[in-house]
């Protein structure tokens, strides 16, 4: 058992029984309502974003050394081939652990986004009625100066675009808990997702955790 691993979990009603197989504890997140006293519920709002979030506030002084955070059935998002599976993951994230990665994004690709978000498939008309926020913009370039208090480059690199990613403890706590606190308000004023924050927030995972504490505020209001 790897103790020196936490896998944190988003699940709505997917079968997360594979998360016991990874050798290493994990804390599974509710928000479908049908798993047992194990679980911790959570409304379902706000995406992963708002699962993850939760997590980091309420263990900021506890997080283990790597924190893995993972949707509820995250295997089609960490490779397009089919070929990850729970002992290929459990692989990766000691590998991660021993070399002491401070953030890595698992899944296989990366995106390009501009401030807008684009390029996206919200607007795509077999898509309509998936999401609240369809036919809108994901305002990337508006969160990232709100959370930094810099402006946004043209375009960034999204190297955790489906919301799967490590992070170790030192990393995230180079932000203050209260930036944390202030992101998980963000997310609770768009339960629905219906502004797309939380899809704004899958672009930038790898900004929320890039250690550049020249970023950070005094107060995030």
């Amino acid at each position: 058992m790897r103790d020196d691993i936490r896998v944190i979990i988003a699940r709505y009603r997917e079968d997360v029984s594979w998360a016991s197989r990874l050798g290493c504890p994990h804390t599974v997140y509710d928000k479908g309502g049908d798993l047992g006293p194990d679980a911790r519920k959570l409304p379902n709002i706000g995406r992963e974003a708002h699962t993850y979030f939760t997590h980091i506030v309420n263990e900021y002084d506890a997080l283990a050394p790597l924190n893995v955070f993972l949707q509820g059935d995250p295997f089609d998002h960490l490779d397009d081939r089919g070929r990850t599976t729970v002992e290929t993951l459990r692989k990766t994230l000691e590998d991660v652990a021993d070399r002491g990665v401070p953030f890595r994004g698992l899944a296989w690709f990366k995106l390009k986004s501009d401030r807008l978000g684009r390029p996206h498939d919200l607007r795509k008309p077999e898509n309509e009625g998936r999401w609240a926020g369809w036919g809108r913009d994901i305002p990337v370039g508006e969160l990232f100066e709100r959370l930094f208090g810099v402006a946004m480059p043209d375009e960034i690199i999204c190297r955790a675009p489906t919301g799967n990613f490590c992070v170790t403890g030192e990393r995230i706590r180079t932000r203050p808990k209260s930036f944390y606190e202030f992101c998980l308000r963000l997310i609770e004023d768009d339960p629905l997702d219906a502004g797309n924050t939380g899809h704004a927030f899958e672009r930038l995972w790898q900004h929320v955790f890039n250690g550049n504490t020249a970023w950070n505020r005094a107060r995030y209001e």
